[in-house]
């Protein structure tokens, strides 16, 4: 049986460097930071009092009101890219077959803010305990899922994925294999996270994840600089529109990308912490090349899941280089949470977005904020810092990893006939 194909027709995202596609992609090519001081609450006790927050965003600009209080600030996100994505891919709801349309949406903590606000009212108010009858639902992480399937009435499989910075991609790479084992024609997919709370910022300060760079937010997060301190937390949605490629093609889409293959792993190691040889990282990639047909040497771009930490770094390019081997040295590597900071759940959707964007414009994005060579880093890596680079790329990569050893690697090609 002929190998069905899979293509991305729509996207859609609201992150800190923009609430539309043309803003995200103006502002990576510009290499613009999205960092800055804390707005959603009073950080001033907190190691770390800055964050990538999603600035000036009103859901009822997008929402109705009834249903915007119904949802969670990751879940309104979600709405908004994913209306922004099926209305990119032109899909005819009168008569498009929805039955074959599914949701997969992921998240790493779902309504984190929604349950913050709920608990602490309890805690105040204890004598009396009022919680809201949206809580719950609020609260879950595949509501997200549920809403835009409700909104459009897309009956295909519908569901989430939670394996924390890595949810997106993972959820990609369901929708990947549900459409070529034809479980679906089509299914909106990626990742949404707002995360940018107290409980989030506060455990991450304990677990000394965060960079504390108070003083210059902006250039705080450093992938792969000596000075390094920890990654920024961001927010946001990436939604990707996976259509089958012949059902594509009868309907006249419009084509961003094939994505040729997938790959994921576990570490098998820590909780937080990477295998240090980067052994998860290295089969992931394998796998995903493998699937993809795609050998290393035809890889032009890999955006790295690059969180600025000093370990993660490090054994990301030794999996890179282990992988790649002589052809680690002619590729373009950088990392966008330089810029968006770390989306978590959100990050693998909105990185494989950058890679697409990198496809259809010949533009690489830059790893920004490098000042310091770490010599732990093989100086003749060429990692993108500071600037664009203009190359004709054919095939990206995009890697994203998460707590509990969580690895997950997309391939995405220049749409060929």
């Amino acid at each position: 049986m002929e190998k069905r194909r899979v293509v991305v027709t729509g996207l859609g995202t609201v992150n800190p460097l923009g609430k539309t596609v043309e803003e995200y992609f103006n502002s990576l090519d510009a290499g613009v930071s999205g960092a800055g001081p804390i707005t959603r609450f009073d950080a001033t006790e907190f190691n770390t009092r800055f964050a990538c927050e999603v600035k000036d965003f009103d859901p009822l600009q997008y929402i109705e009101r009834k249903e915007a209080r119904k949802m969670d600030r990751y879940c309104q996100f979600a709405v908004v890219a994913a209306d922004q994505a099926v209305a990119d891919a032109a899909i005819n709801l009168e008569t498009i077959d929805k039955s074959r349309v599914g949701v997969i949406i992921g998240s790493g903590v779902g309504g984190i803010e929604t349950m913050t606000n709920d608990v602490t009212d309890f805690v105040v108010n204890g004598s009396h305990p009022r919680f809201s009858p949206f809580l719950i639902p609020k609260m879950i992480a595949d509501i997200a899922a549920g809403f835009v399937s409700i909104k459009y009435g897309f009956m295909g499989p519908n569901f989430a994925t939670v394996s924390a910075c890595a949810s997106s991609s993972h959820a990609i790479h369901c929708a990947y294999d549900l459409i070529l084992l034809d479980e679906a024609d089509m299914i909106v997919t990626g990742g949404a996270e707002a995360a940018v709370t107290i409980p989030g910022v506060g455990g991450f300060n304990s677990a000394k994840a965060l960079s504390t760079r108070n003083d210059d937010p902006k250039t705080a997060s450093r992938p792969f600089d000596k000075d390094r301190d920890g990654f920024v937390l961001g927010e946001g949605a990436g939604i990707l529109i996976l259509e089958e490629y012949e059902h594509a093609k009868a309907r006249g889409a419009k084509i961003y990308a094939e994505l040729k293959g997938c790959g994921i792993s576990a570490d098998a190691h820590h909780i937080t912490a990477p295998h240090p040889e980067g052994l998860g990282a290295k089969a992931a990639m394998t796998t995903a090349l493998k699937r993809a047909g795609v050998k290393p040497e035809e890889v032009d771009y890999i955006n790295v899941h690059g969180t600025s930490t000093h370990l993660g770094d490090i054994a990301e390019l030794i999996a890179i280089k282990e992988v790649f081997g002589d052809a680690a040295y002619k590729l373009n590597i950088s990392s966008t949470k330089s810029m968006t900071g770390h989306l978590l759940g959100a990050a693998g959707a909105v990185e494989a977005m950058a890679c697409i964007h990198a496809i259809n414009s010949g533009i690489i994005p830059p790893t920004i904020n490098h000042f310091t060579d770490d010599p732990e880093i093989d100086p003749k890596l060429n990692l993108t810092f500071n600037v664009p680079q203009k190359r004709d790329v054919k095939v990206a990569l995009s890697n994203t990893f998460g707590f509990g050893g969580h690895n997950s690697t997309m391939i995405f090609g220049k749409m060929e006939d």
